[in-house]
């Protein structure tokens, strides 16, 4: 697993694109209402992160902004937000400045990847 501090340690996530028929597997957190994450680096407050985040059925996280810019990989399932409805295999970008809100009525999984930490709204 990669060390929060000093990352000097490798983390290898195989077949991720599977990542729902593993999930059990993962040490989940609660995160936001319906959602659960499972970092794999960064704190979240402070500089890059990179996260598994596995939204229930209904599962949302408010609006909040980015600082930096994100990386939003859905591997499996859909959600929605302010610009479109996404499913698995969907990259989505949000650059500095941007702000939206998610929501996932079925369920999904995301790999989320930002430079800086959001700022909820």
């Amino acid at each position: 697993m990669i060390d929060d501090q000093n990352l000097q340690t490798v983390q290898i996530l195989r077949d991720l694109v599977h990542v729902d028929q593993w999930q059990n597997t993962l040490p989940w957190q609660p995160f936001q209402e319906g959602v659960e994450i499972h970092r794999l680096y960064g704190d979240g407050q402070n500089g890059p992160c990179a996260a598994l985040l596995k939204f229930r059925p209904g599962g949302k996280v408010p609006r909040h902004e980015h600082t930096g810019f994100e990386h939003i990989f859905i591997l499996s399932g859909t959600q929605t937000d302010d610009q479109a409805k996404s499913e698995a295999g969907t990259l989505i970008i949000n650059p500095p400045g941007t702000s939206h809100a998610i929501i996932s009525e079925s369920g999904c999984i995301v790999l989320a990847i930002y430079e800086r930490p959001v700022k909820f709204i």
